[in-house]
């Protein structure tokens, strides 16, 4: 059996958010009806390291099954070289013989299904007429939501906020030909934030950066830091209706939540549902056109895995990618 290699570029080319929500759609509905088995990621951290490294396999069951591992690293001093702070692949292996199937590049691959993810939750909660977005950050992952918001949105029009002043800048001008709507660089995230119905908190940060008070009445909101971020203050929890991607994730990785749980200001009961139980009609979704309902991300495997799985199929079909012989 040969291994199919794809890099970024193979990633884009085969795989677009609009393309990729209905495959995640597909994969958190199986998790939530216990057809996937998924560890908690395990991750190496050494001290004396630039970065770190996590391992997330996940098996994903139903019609197509695959076994997968992502392997991933985060290095935050990428960005002052000019380079994606998340790096890795994706091992894709025969659900029949463990055979190897495909080595898929994860830098396009996370941002892809991170933001088709987040699009998902905000089509499932976001009120219809939502359409005033703050993103607060101007990484790599606020390209991706951008486009993401805007496939499940009308976007009226965007305000970008950044820990510094001139890269929210620079992104609004890079990004602001190609619009259809206004994209406005703004001095502070509570200026973005306030008044705005979505809202993308898409940082790196360590200590909360947006609160809770700021969220306007009946506004969504998708908080996609990874393990280890704390994007968010408790007050933000404790106000929202609280959705997560996977509950035994965020009990242990989520910083905002395991924050909010110790100092009392929710309990587990506090959770409402991750999505994949609200699209498979577990768990109620958004309940008033007040209410502001608030999706927490960690990125889970078992997405890496169906966006692989798929992508894999798809680049058999066209030709796409390097195939290296055993």
């Amino acid at each position: 059996m040969e291994l199919l290699v794809l890099g970024d570029a193979d990633v884009e080319e085969l795989l677009s958010i609009e393309e990729c929500i209905p495959v995640m759609e597909e994969a958190l509905v199986a998790l939530a009806r216990g057809e996937c088995h998924m560890p908690l990621r395990s991750v190496l951290a050494p001290e004396q390291g630039a970065g770190l490294m996590g391992l997330m396999p996940a098996f994903l069951g139903g019609p197509a099954p695959a076994y997968g591992i992502k392997v991933i690293s985060v290095f935050p001093g990428n960005r002052a070289r000019g380079l994606d702070s998340h790096q890795g692949a994706v091992l894709l292996m025969s659900s029949d013989t463990g055979e190897n199937l495909a080595l898929v590049n994860a830098s396009a691959l996370t941002g892809i299904r991170t933001a088709a993810v987040s699009a998902l939750a905000t089509r499932l909660l976001a009120r219809e007429d939502a359409g005033d977005l703050a993103l607060v950050g101007a990484g790599v992952q606020a390209v991706y939501h951008l486009d993401a918001m805007a496939a499940v949105r009308d976007l009226r029009r965007v305000r970008v906020a950044s820990r510094t002043g001139e890269t929210a800048r620079r992104f609004a001008a890079e990004h602001g030909p190609r619009l259809s709507f206004p994209i406005t660089a703004v001095d502070s995230v509570e200026q973005a934030v306030r008044e705005a119905d979505l809202v993308v908190v898409a940082t790196t940060a360590t200590s909360p950066v947006v609160r809770g008070a700021w969220f306007a009445p009946g506004a969504h909101v998708n908080v996609i830091g990874g393990p280890g971020a704390c994007e968010v203050d408790d007050d933000a929890m404790a106000r929202s209706a609280l959705f997560l991607d996977d509950r035994t994730a965020a009990e242990n990785e989520s910083a905002e939540y395991r924050a909010a749980v110790a100092s009392g200001a929710i309990g587990r009961e506090h959770v409402r549902g991750t999505i994949g139980e609200v699209l498979a009609g577990l768990r109620p979704g958004r309940t008033s056109p007040e209410e502001v309902t608030l999706f927490k991300s960690l990125g889970i495997a078992v997405e890496d895995v169906a966006a692989a799985a798929h992508i894999y199929a798809l680049a058999r079909e066209r030709g796409v990618g390097t195939l290296v012989k055993r």
